[in-house]
């Protein structure tokens, strides 16, 4: 999720210069350290000083002020930024009057974290350009673990998702070619991990052993349907 957030780019958008993170709880310190770790310049800004201070030697400039103030936004240069993350806490009042100041100074990529979809609707209508929901989406892919069926599970989107599994036994030993996966579920599997090699393209011809790992990619109800197939 960290290192997705920023992949699809408001269209019509090239990213340069600090990357804005507002907010700097747990999710939005996390997003600001990790694009830190990915080569990027991140500004962090956050009302409690005591925040602040703790990135002040991480984040490449951190700073304390009221963001749902558009000539504070302005004093800290922001009103320049072309990328903005809103990841405000539990204060939704305040979440909502800084994406809004964000779209008066017509930032052109605008990310706000929801917490609920009435909280994500609002943040659209005054200028979220994209809307996440953090709690939301770890939700279901935990929910998804915790059955023992998958290994992995990747939202792309709303209903477009990637998991990596273990190769079902009802597919060990037949060429994916002969399997009908598409047919019969509407999947595709994308790649396979041999039990003693690395992860390669699979095609037609490839037969999955008992212990391959396998990523497969479909909408989630025919995901669910093929991980749940015995």
């Amino acid at each position: 999720m960290l290192h997705t957030m920023f992949r699809g780019l408001h269209r019509d958008v090239q990213h340069t210069g600090e990357f804005i993170v507002i907010g700097l709880g747990r999710f939005g310190s996390a997003l600001a350290t990790t694009l830190i770790d990915m080569g990027h310049e991140v500004l962090g800004i956050d009302a409690d000083g005591e925040r602040v201070q703790e990135l002040s030697g991480v984040l490449t400039h951190v700073a304390q002020a009221d963001t749902t103030s558009p000539k504070a936004l302005k004093q800290l240069g922001v009103a320049d930024a072309v990328t903005v993350a809103v990841c405000i806490g539990a204060d939704v009042e305040a979440s909502v009057l800084t994406t809004a100041a964000l779209s008066d100074l017509e930032i052109p990529n605008i990310w706000a974290k929801a917490f609920t979809e009435p909280h994500g609707r609002i943040l659209s209508r005054v200028g979220a350009h994209h809307v996440v929901f953090p709690e939301a989406e770890m939700g279901t892919r935990v929910a998804h673990l915790l059955t023992g069926e998958v290994i992995e599970y990747l939202s792309l989107d709303g209903d477009f998702v990637l998991i990596e599994t273990v190769t079902p036994p009802w597919l060990v030993g037949k060429p994916l070619g002969e399997t009908n996966l598409r047919r019969d579920f509407k999947v595709t599997v994308v790649c396979v991990k041999p039990e003693s090699g690395a992860f390669t393209y699979a095609e037609r011809e490839t037969v999955l052993g008992a212990n391959d790992l396998v990523v497969v990619a479909g909408h989630r109800a025919d995901i669910d349907r093929f991980a749940s197939a015995s």
